[in-house]
Formats: C-alpha cells, structure tokens, sequence
C-alpha cells in the first residue's frame, strides 16, 4: 500500500495527538486543541496517509523570510520506511525562499541524520528544552533555498 501525503485536517487532530502521546510521552506531547489551533491559526501542517490510516504528520509555521518546523512524527510501526524523509520534503515546499529553524532532541540520532542529510546544521543548544524530561535540543537551521 502506497503512502500519501496531503493537507492536515481538523479530523486528524485527536490521531495526532494519539501518536504524539506514544512518541513524546515525556515531554509535554500535543493536544487534540494545540493541533486545531495550529490549523486554525494558518500553519502549515501535512499528515501521511497509508488507506485510512494517519501514519505521520508534520508542522510548520511560516513568517516572512524564516520558517520553523513545529513537529514531525511517523507512527513507530512505520518508522525506517522513509516516510519521515517524505513529510519532511514535503513541508519544505512551503519554506521557498525563508530560513528553516528547528529544535531536535539531543539523543535522537535518527532525526538528526535525517535533517543533516536534508541540509540542516546545528547551531546551538537548548538546554533542558524539553519538559518535563528536560532534555536538550539541538536548534538547527537550513538556510533559504531559491
């Protein structure tokens, strides 16, 4: 079955939240509301279809020449099939011409191989970014592509 990816709806919010609550169980996952707030206020949000199913989503918040990268997350049962890689190309449509900011945790190889291989760098630390674990995060850019 083939993988799509499209515009996040408001439906998609409590699944969002569902996968949110899996994969950042202790950091202060998402809300169904902070996901319908996020698409009410005009973000950028794409979700990852496989059937019916809501497998991955990914966020972006874009104002003038910079953008930032809320969330990214693909459903554990459909990691390492390059379905993150594609959320993630598929939002950077949305950056044409802006600088792209992000916050990775520190201990999270696998996305910070993913954003390397896709142009970002790391140029600062935050720590104790994620609460309540408090574990750094790595801010990393991707400068302007035209």
């Amino acid at each position: 079955m083939s993988v799509v990816i499209e515009p996040m709806v408001a439906a998609d919010a409590q699944r969002c939240a569902e996968l949110e609550s899996v994969l950042f169980d202790g950091d202060d996952p998402w809300s169904p509301e902070a996901f319908l707030e996020a698409l009410a206020a005009g973000h950028h949000y794409l979700s990852a279809r496989e059937g019916r199913s809501l497998i991955g989503y990914v966020g972006l918040a874009r104002v003038g020449s910079e953008a930032e990268i809320h969330t990214l997350a693909v459903d554990p049962e459909h990691q390492r099939r390059g379905i993150g890689r594609a959320l993630l190309r598929a939002i950077l449509v949305h950056t044409q011409g802006a600088t792209v900011f992000l916050e990775v945790r520190t201990d999270n190889d696998s996305a910070i191989r993913l954003y390397r291989s896709e142009g970002f760098d790391v140029i600062g630390i935050r720590r104790g970014y994620y609460r309540p674990s408090g574990v750094d995060a790595f801010t990393m850019r991707r400068q302007a592509h035209q």
